[in-house]
């Protein structure tokens, strides 16, 4: 009897298992739909973990579902009203299948996350939906049809997803619905001539993506629209004038969407108008004075377009107008007195126009003005005397005009952080209170006609990043004592400005990287305390009075680049620490008293003879060869040891020669393998290279490079040894140009440290960094300030190449596997000029003379396409990889659309951490325009990205 009892037992347990989900599934149909949904999604982060039915029981007159993450139920009742997914980090493709039941739903959202696949057709049988919001995610494809039977709907918003196809012409009939963002995907083809027909519409959203064709006239007849955006799109097409009868509209932006022609004047019927926002388009014509009947107006943003013509007198007329932006046209004539008499006026930007005569003087009197930008135009005249007095003006951006006067108006202006008045006729002493200005970072002087000196208190001003005074002829005085204690500064320029006195010491200079001091009056020594500016890559101190020795100190400075002492009265020997540098490019110390020996190094070897003319008493290559006191035995040593020295080398070379003339009688003179070396790579033979690399199998990379190993040496080194074949015809000029690429050496480029050839193979030796390479890091979830550096990182690297390097270097190959890091994290750049190598290897530039024609042809393009991949690859770190290849689409994506995506990926907090996400995506944004003309060059990126310039500012 025990077996059947069993059987019994185990009959009886299962029956009632059946029945109590039976009865739980039949009383709580929405849960079984629900969980059948959680089935089909990806749910890493266990958000929808409470989204389960309990092994025994039931809830009392309401169902489970009722009480989950994200359902809502009408209340007293057990009906599901909402369902809200948003923002749980869930992924999958959705069939559908399961919204048939929820008959009572109101309100489905399932933003912010990865769905993926088609949006399914089913959710349109939710014919209660009055909210629909599938925004943030990657539904792609065609939008389904049937969306007409959503006749409820108010809200439908599918923003940034990856729709493709034409819009459907479908939701015109949609009556009740007032809200249809269509945004960030990529939509194409015309806007449908049926969209002028929406009955309730409020808000219409069609930015960024790729539409075509015209914009539809029909639109005119959206009279309930208050807020249309459907810039960011490649339209051929004008601003059709019926837009001016949509007679509730508040907000309209069609900016960034190739439109031509004028500015309809019909546009000044928007009576109801806040923002107008037309920038970056092909506009021309003049700026219609008609827009000042519309006097809601309070943002107008006409920038980089070809408009002419002069501001309109009207203009005084709009009381409301916080910003108005006409920057980047071809606009001439004065600015209107009125513009100073509006009184909500905050930002005033009209910078590389042609405007004359001088700016209002009454401007920043009658409101409270925060940015000035009249840069690159034909002003005359003063600052207005009263530009700062509400106590808010932190940019004021001047540079490049004819303005005269002193500095009064602005010498109390504690909220200035940006001050740039470069290449103007202002007079005076420099009457800045640096200690009423707490938050100044940049100041730009240069090319004026300042006296009296650099301010005392200059040393108070903590924040100041960057202090340009140079070419002031008449300034005098001396460098303030504290100078070099400022916390944050990174360059001082002070060139050509009579300055005089002694340096002063260099006790705390931990941030600053370029000390321009050159043509002056200096006098007395170089402070040995120079080697504690560890930042320190460039100081000229030529055409001065120094006297006294060259530190040795300062050859200790990791990251020194360019040092010019010349044209001084410095005496003794050049420190031999020189010649091991890894980073020195030029050494001159032309015109002094220097004596002894040059260093002995390639740096040296490679740096020009003009460097170091001019000392009577100098020697060693490139100049004279020295005599027997400072030869190869370093001291005057007795004849005959020098006879027995140079008897044992001639017969070491003898033996030498035999030995290697059986090897080759042996090998055949086409197996001969050479080795040169660079400055940092320790003394080993080809032998040992070709040795080293019998041990490791080479994998292939990515095309086009060659074959890659990594290789232990004799000594224990590891590096990274290339593989590549080139023609006999090209060894010399590609030779040349390897050097040239070994001798570019700075801390953001990975070291070429040698190369290793015959007649027909070379292996090219660079450090092997061990952390990685950026693609592989973009794999990983990796904070803000890591990003930040990286980008910086790579910016100094190309600006060294572009800007440094004479010829410029093109990278040719920028991409994120070709940016590799260091020990401390820091980026390196790899592969930079290789492009290049392969061309010349080919054997198709036979003579330097062809070469370097064909170089000079090629390398326009080349730099252009640097900064351009350097704009995307900022885009692909700043998105976590997912706008890869985006240069060409990401400008048709709205601009506070695009910034606010890129805050959450960071998910940013702090305010420095916003203000930098902001300003490395506006350098890719500038960097990734399709115009060369329009893309700033590398140092104008490297000195935004430092803070240092604003590009957007004409600057």
């Amino acid at each position: 009897m025990q077996v059947p009892m069993e059987i019994f037992k185990c009959f009886y347990i299962n029956l009632l298992a059946t029945f109590i989900i039976s009865t739980v599934l039949a009383i709580d149909p929405y849960s079984q739909a629900l969980l059948s949904l959680k089935d089909e999604l990806v749910d890493d982060h266990n958000s929808l973990s409470n989204w389960v039915v309990p092994s025994a029981g039931k809830l009392t007159g309401k169902y489970y579902v009722c009480s989950w993450s994200g359902v809502k139920c009408a209340n007293g009742s057990t009906t599901v009203t909402s369902i809200d997914l948003s923002m749980k980090k869930l992924g999958g493709v959705l069939s559908g299948k399961q919204f048939s039941i929820f008959t009572n739903l109101t309100n489905l959202n399932l933003s912010y996350n990865f769905f993926s696949g088609q949006l399914p057709a089913e959710i349109f049988n939710l014919t209660s939906l009055t909210s629909l919001d599938i925004s943030r995610n990657n539904f792609s494809g065609s939008f389904p049809g049937g969306i007409t039977r959503l006749q409820n709907l108010v809200v439908l918003d599918a923003f940034s997803n990856s729709f493709s196809g034409s819009l459907p012409a479908e939701f015109s009939q949609l009556a009740n619905l007032k809200v249809l963002n269509l945004a960030g995907s990529y939509f194409r083809n015309s806007i449908p001539s049926e969209y002028g027909s929406f009955k309730s519409l409020q808000f219409l959203h069609l930015a960024g993506n790729s539409l075509s064709g015209s914009i539809p006239p029909e639109l005119g007849n959206l009279k309930t629209v208050t807020h249309m955006e459907i810039g960011y799109n490649l339209y051929q097409s004008f601003i059709p004038p019926e837009l001016g009868n949509m007679s509730q509209l508040q907000y309209l932006d069609i900016a960034g969407a190739n439109l031509s022609g004028h500015i309809p004047k019909q546009l000044s019927n928007l009576t109801s108008l806040q923002s107008l926002f037309l920038f970056r388009n092909q506009l021309s014509g003049t700026v219609p004075s008609e827009l000042s009947n519309i006097e809601s107006l309070a943002d107008l943003d006409l920038s980089d377009n070809f408009l002419s013509g002069s501001i309109p007198e009207s203009f005084s007329m709009l009381k409301n107008l916080r910003l108005l932006s006409l920057m980047y046209n071809d606009m001439s004539g004065i600015v209107p007195e009125g513009i100073a008499q509006l009184p909500s006026l905050e930002t005033l930007l009209i910078w590389n126009n042609r405007f004359s005569g001088s700016l209002p003087q009454s401007l920043g009197r009658n409101s409270k003005l925060k940015w000035v930008d009249a840069s690159t135009n034909n002003l005359v005249g003063s600052i207005p005397p009263d530009i700062c007095v509400s106590g808010v003006l932190f940019k004021l951006i001047l540079f490049s005009n004819k303005f005269k006067g002193d500095l009064s108006s602005i010498s109390n202006c504690s909220s200035l952080v940006r001050l740039r008045l470069e290449d103007n006729s202002f007079s005076g002493e420099i009457t800045l209170k640096f200690s009423h200005l707490p938050d100044i970072v940049y100041v730009d002087l240069s090319r004026n006609n300042f006296v009296g000196g650099i301010p005392s208190d200059i040393s108070q001003a903590t924040q100041l990043e960057y202090f340009n005074v140079s070419y002031n002829l008449k300034l005098g005085g001396t460098i303030p004592a504290q100078t070099w204690y400022l916390p944050q500064l990174q360059n001082f320029s002070a060139s050509s400005c009579g300055i005089s006195g002694d340096l002063p010491l260099f006790e705390s200079c931990k941030s600053i990287s370029v000390i321009d001091l050159d043509n002056n009056n200096l006098s007395g020594i170089i402070p040995n305390s120079a080697s504690k500016c560890r930042a320190l890559e460039k100081i000229n101190l030529s055409y001065n009075s120094l006297t006294g020795h060259i530190p040795d100190e300062l050859a200790n400075i990791p990251v020194l680049v360019v040092v010019d002492l010349s044209n001084n009265k410095l005496n003794g020997l050049i420190p031999a620490e020189f010649g091991s540098s890894s980073s020195l490019q030029l050494l001159n110390v032309s015109f002094n008293n220097i004596s002894g020996s040059i260093p002995i190094g390639k740096t040296f070897k490679l740096m020009e003879k003009s460097a170091f003319i001019g000392n009577s008493e100098l020697c060693g290559a490139p100049l004279r060869s020295c005599p027997d006191s400072v030869g190869i035995l370093g001291r005057k040593g007795p004849w005959k040891i020098t006879h027995i020295v140079l008897l044992s080398v001639g017969l070491l070379i003898v033996l030498l020669g035999l030995t290697f003339g059986i090897f080759y009688l042996r090998r055949g003179i086409k197996s001969q393998w050479k080795m040169v070396s660079f400055v940092g790579l320790p003394q080993f033979t080809a032998n040992d290279v070709l040795t080293s690399l019998t041990a490791t199998k080479p994998t292939e990379v990515t095309s086009p490079s060659p074959a890659v190993t990594k290789a232990v040496l004799p000594t224990g080194i590891t590096v990274l040894v290339k593989k590549m074949e080139w023609e006999a015809r090209s060894i010399k000029v590609v030779s040349e140009f390897i050097t040239r690429l070994g001798n570019s050496r700075h801390k953001n480029l990975i070291r070429l440290l040698g190369f290793c050839h015959n007649q027909h193979l070379v292996y090219l030796l660079y450090d092997y960094l061990p952390n990685g390479n950026l693609a592989e890091k973009m794999e990983i979830k990796w904070d803000w300030a890591a990003k930040f550096r990286t980008v910086v990182g790579i910016a100094r690297g190309l600006c060294f190449l572009h800007h440094e390097c004479y010829p410029a270097i093109p990278h040719g190959d920028l991409k994120p596997t070709n940016v590799v890091f260091d020990e401390n994290m820091e980026p390196h750049l790899a592969e930079f000029g290789f492009k290049q190598v392969l061309r010349l290897s080919k054997g198709s530039s036979p003579t330097i003379t062809k070469w370097e024609a064909e170089y000079d042809a090629a390398t326009k393009e080349e730099l252009r396409m640097d900064i351009y991949n350097f704009g995307e690859m900022i885009l692909e770190i700043l998105s976590g990889g997912r706008l890869r290849n985006a240069g060409g689409s990401i400008h048709n994506k709205p601009w506070e659309d695009l910034l606010r995506e890129i805050y959450n990926e960071n998910e940013a907090k702090s305010a420095s951490s916003l203000e930098e996400i902001k300003l490395v995506l506006e350098v890719a944004m500038f960097c990734t325009r399709s115009r060369s003309s329009d893309q700033p060059s590398m140092e104008d990126v490297l000195k935004h990205l430092s803070g240092l310039k604003h590009i957007d500012e004409g600057q």
